[in-house]
């Protein structure tokens, strides 16, 4: 059974930065692609940024040249550097696989605000 626990979300100001964290177990985790994904209130979650198993990576455009994703698969961990947050990123924040093959995790909060 997989399971995918995220962590690392907050509060933090515009311009701050975070580092979050998907833990995954269950599965063989340097097989697969990953992607960290984002849904805000009132949104569709939608897809921010992608690691492949090889460590090929893309984002989406609002945030490119602000995230970083990586892996350690020793860790079974995909982590997600954020900078330069704007209000705009606020969501709850999930990690899966690039076609959102397993059970979605908890997620975890993140609030950019003043």
């Amino acid at each position: 059974q997989v399971q995918l626990v995220e962590s690392g979300g907050g509060l933090v100001q515009p311009g701050g930065s975070l580092r979050l964290s998907c833990t995954a177990s269950g599965i063989s985790f340097s097989f697969y692609h990953m992607a960290w994904y984002r849904q805000a209130p009132g949104k569709q979650r939608e897809s921010v940024a992608r690691i492949t198993s090889g460590g090929n990576t893309n984002y989406a455009d609002s945030v490119k040249g602000r995230f970083t994703i990586s892996r350690v698969n020793a860790k079974n961990t995909v982590y997600l550097q954020m900078n330069s947050l704007k209000p705009e990123d606020t969501a709850v924040y999930y990690c899966n696989h690039v076609t959102q093959l397993w059970p979605w995790g908890p997620g975890t909060q993140v609030t950019v605000s003043s």
